[in-house]
């Protein structure tokens, strides 16, 4: 029914020769990043007018721009801007980032027609920015439940992998090294736990999370936290990393739609969150939410849940899995998209509709 075609502006990157496996045909511009690059953008425009696609559907600001005007160009019918984030903007942001937000902000009235995000929080903050409210649609993320599942000789596996027993408790934060992300206040939690129950062990893992990040390293050896944090920086087993825990948490400044609270759920892993972005739609539950920026709440959060018991701390797992089962399986987002790029396509999404 669907024939996906993926064009990147830059290169293929880490995910293009996995799509390619899957069959999609995949093809890199080269473009490089803050120079604009007038003969890449009309090789685009050439392109869709050569493939000649129903829909555009373009992921990210300067795609959203270069994609979207290519788009137009090459008359194709349709162009779906999908917006996977929230109030992201910070002084240090690069301007011409900045400038390609505000330009799509302006843009947004005429360019797309479908502004398709993945959180509520997101729809909100790009409504308050400019985007034109009239053609927006929210489609959450989905998860694989099988490849994020419960697994328990993956717990013991890692555990032994750390050097730490199974009875160990083990709290972690799965995401990149981003002033967002809050990996701060995440060890300032820790520290504040660390006072009560000593026995606990922090995991960390993502781009840059490692020991060789001076900061980090810096931050916990203030907090005197070395001997039990485990910084495992980029791995392609995060399931596994995430099925050894006892207790996810996210201590993010700002975020659309933290997937890692998903795959935490999905793999019967409790979770415990600041209220950032669309969490606490993600968990359902306010008793394991705290607000953004408090750290000594976070950690307060730790311990109850730390004094619960096995069957409390259990029922809280299988109900966050049952909870992805039902509202966020990718099975189900899946369909979602394909409504709508058959909607688009034959007619029934109509621009500013």
């Amino acid at each position: 029914m669907f024939s996906p075609y993926i064009i990147s502006l830059a290169s293929i990157g880490v995910i293009g020769p996995r799509i390619r496996s899957l069959g999609f045909p995949v093809e890199a511009l080269g473009m490089r990043q803050g120079r604009p690059d007038p003969i890449s953008f009309m090789r685009l425009a050439w392109r869709l007018w050569q493939i000649k696609p129903d829909v555009v559907h373009t992921w990210l600001y300067h795609a959203h721009l270069l994609g979207g005007l290519a788009a137009r160009l090459a008359r194709v019918p349709v162009v779906i801007w999908g917006v996977r984030s929230a109030d992201f903007l910070l002084p240090d942001t690069a301007w011409a980032t900045k400038l390609t937000f505000f330009l799509c902000a302006r843009l947004s009235s005429w360019l797309p027609d479908v502004v398709l995000y993945n959180s509520n929080k997101g729809a909100v903050f790009h409504k308050a920015s400019g985007y034109k409210e009239s053609c927006r649609l929210v489609v959450t993320n989905g998860i694989d439940l099988e490849k994020f599942r419960p697994d328990e000789q993956a717990r013991l596996d890692v555990r032994k992998e750390l050097g730490i027993s199974a009875e160990v408790p083990l709290i972690g934060l799965i995401g990149r090294y981003d002033p967002l992300k809050n990996h701060e206040g995440f060890i300032q939690a820790a520290g504040y736990l660390h006072q009560s129950m000593p026995e606990v062990h922090f995991l960390m893992a993502g781009q840059d999370v490692d020991w060789s990040n001076l900061t980090l390293k810096s931050m916990l050896e203030d907090a005197k936290l070395t001997e039990c944090c485990h910084l495992l920086g980029c791995r392609n087993d995060i399931p596994r990393l995430i099925a050894a825990l006892d207790l996810a948490s996210l201590a993010s400044l700002s975020e659309a739609f933290p997937n890692v609270l998903l795959e935490a759920m999905a793999c019967g892993v409790p979770c415990v969150s600041t209220n950032a972005g669309d969490a606490a739609l993600i968990l359902g539950d306010d008793d394991w939410i705290v607000p953004v920026g408090d750290m000594v709440g976070l950690a307060g959060k730790w311990l109850a849940f730390f004094r619960l018991s096995d069957d409390e701390r259990r029922l809280i797992a299988n109900k966050g899995r049952c909870r992805v089962m039902d509202k966020f399986e990718i099975g189900v987002v899946v369909r979602y998209f394909e409504t709508i790029y058959l909607d688009a396509a034959t007619g029934k999404i109509k621009p500013g509709k």
